[in-house]
């Protein structure tokens, strides 16, 4: 198995602006694994916030990759189990974790849908990010889509422009990103109103001593992002929270996404499958999961203007799987 990786700049195709800060582009760290002419892709992005950094991460591939490399063909879940020994970021081990199973799947001739025996009806529409911006031009970007579901970004509690977006009579969520006040939320989860929303991302700063004022059985879907850490934290969450958004950089991949849907259903948690603003490959990625979920918001390739790979797609808020082997993944 051979490791390679390069570092991409995606482009955004306008300003993405949210609570912590205004965004023009992405630096993505895409990664391939490789064997009789197979190619598996994964794929991560720096994020400042998270502190993530590329330039480390390749140092760290580097004082690795001949451990990887030398690695035999088992099942990714197996592979995984090897992966943890290496104390790699999650945001790292995601993007060597998907490119597994892309590649896995590719040399077995079975996409990752047959692979975990995951059949589905219908799936789930997502979201579309709309950045923050005052409320007129935000509606304005609503009503001209054509998508259906709005993820809109806020910078602190408005209420006139949530009464606002509730009055456009489309599907609305609110991304908080930490930026709202814990007496704003106790006005909002007893408010009726709220249940009009799809789901508040986030509402306030990471930590227990911040989300424990929340409660899960109010009006509002209160969803947990950063304060979501996997299995460990379910059982804290659980009064305060009523959704958890999986991203797979944030729990590591999708081997463990897996476990964390089916630890987080039988915690009756509700369930979104979200993203960081990436290419096609890492959409690709989230995208296998979407028939396990309640909510999407895989959005991210459809805000860059220079994709770099084909498969599975949003289009207008549908979802497109790829029937390929693997994740479908190719590069363009």
């Amino acid at each position: 198995m051979k490791l390679d990786w390069k570092i991409t700049r995606l482009r955004l195709k306008e300003k993405f602006s949210i609570s912590y800060g205004d965004y023009t582009y992405r630096d993505a760290l895409i990664l391939s694994l490789s064997k009789n002419n197979s190619i598996g892709y994964g794929e991560c992005t720096a994020i400042d916030y998270y502190g993530i950094n590329l330039d480390d991460f390749i140092v760290k591939l580097k004082a690795c990759q001949k451990e990887i490399e030398k690695q035999q063909i088992v099942y990714p879940s197996e592979f995984y189990n090897f992966l943890l020994k290496l104390n790699l970021p999650s945001f790292l081990c995601s993007a060597i974790d998907c490119a597994y199973w892309d590649l896995f799947g590719k040399l077995e001739n079975k996409s990752f849908l047959e692979l975990n025996n995951i059949v589905f009806d219908k799936l789930e529409q997502s979201s579309i990010t709309i950045s923050i911006a005052p409320i007129e031009e935000q509606l304005l970007k609503i009503n001209k889509s054509n998508w259906k579901k709005f993820k809109v970004k806020c910078k602190q509690y408005d209420k006139n422009a949530i009464n606002l977006l509730l009055k456009s009579n489309k599907e609305i969520a609110l991304d908080a990103n930490a930026s709202f006040r814990i007496e704003d939320c106790i006005g909002i989860e007893n408010n009726l109103l709220s249940e009009k929303l799809l789901y508040i991302e986030q509402p306030l700063k990471v930590g227990f001593e911040n989300y424990s004022q929340l409660s899960s059985i109010k009006y509002v879907n209160w969803m947990a992002d950063e304060d979501s850490q996997g299995v460990t934290n379910l059982q804290q969450l659980k009064k305060h929270y009523k959704t958890i958004n999986i991203k797979l950089v944030k729990v590591g991949g999708l081997t463990p996404a897996l476990n964390l849907i089916n630890e987080a259903k039988a915690n009756e948690f509700k369930i979104m499958i979200g993203c960081m603003t990436e290419s096609t490959i890492g959409i690709s990625a989230g995208a296998v999961l979407v028939p396990l979920v309640d909510f999407v918001d895989l959005d991210g390739a459809n805000l860059i203007s220079n994709d770099i790979a084909l498969g599975s797609y949003i289009e207008n808020g549908a979802v497109r799987l790829s029937e390929k082997a693997g994740l479908g993944i190719s590069l363009k």
